[in-house]
């Protein structure tokens, strides 16, 4: 049986971000329609045609406080968990299509630094919708509500989620799991992921 999918809206989304209003997405929506929708997941960072709206600017200026910031998409068909991740900072994303996030807490992985999937909700982010995701929230790739696939706009601090250097032995058990910049990821063993990623979650790969 897949998860439970609650909607944003539901008090229980409070812990892990909010719904924000009064940003006028029309014409990003629309350029996010000429993306690529693989069937498998695609992951782009930054994108200059998107970075180059007024709206995204809005954003940097106002959501995160006129810091800079990168514009880019997570698109493409899933409906498995695979891996959770965070960031230092918050992440806004903006359903072009009806998509699902499956969602924990930083707070609830252990001191060994596992993480138990079955304390994990989902919820259902309609098309049009902008969420933050605060920086304590556990998320990966969304999963799609129609077949056709999902399309998410992504936005973070600048230079999130590029190439590492490298980092030699780890000072903080914590270092293992730094798979990109200003990306800490655990991984489920079913989740296909590279021999890189650490593998921690406990418990089901959840599905929707």
């Amino acid at each position: 049986m897949g998860l439970a999918v609650k909607p944003v809206t539901d008090e229980a989304f409070r812990a892990y971000g909010k719904v924000i209003t009064g940003y006028e997405t029309g014409e990003l929506l629309e350029k996010m329609g000429s993306t690529p929708l693989p069937d498998d997941v695609i992951y782009v960072p930054s994108v200059k045609e998107l970075e180059e709206l007024e709206v995204t600017k809005e954003f940097a200026k106002r959501v995160y406080g006129q810091m800079p910031i990168q514009v880019g998409f997570c698109n493409g068909h899933n409906k498995k968990l695979n891996a959770v991740e965070y960031h230092r900072d918050s992440e806004v994303n903006i359903a072009v299509t009806d998509l699902i996030l499956i969602l924990g807490k930083q707070q609830d992985i252990t001191t060994e630094f596992t993480y138990d999937s079955g304390l994990m909700e989902a919820f259902l982010v309609p098309a049009g919708t902008v969420i933050e995701v605060y920086a304590t929230t556990l998320h990966y790739a969304p999963c799609h509500v129609e077949d056709s696939g999902f399309r998410c706009v992504v936005i973070l601090p600048k230079g999130t989620n590029l190439e590492l250097e490298p980092l030699g032995e780890a000072v903080y058990k914590e270092d293992e799991l730094l798979f990109a910049t200003n990306k800490w990821l655990i991984g489920h063993e079913e989740g296909g992921l590279s021999e890189e990623a650490y593998i921690g979650i406990t418990g089901e790969n959840l599905s929707v």
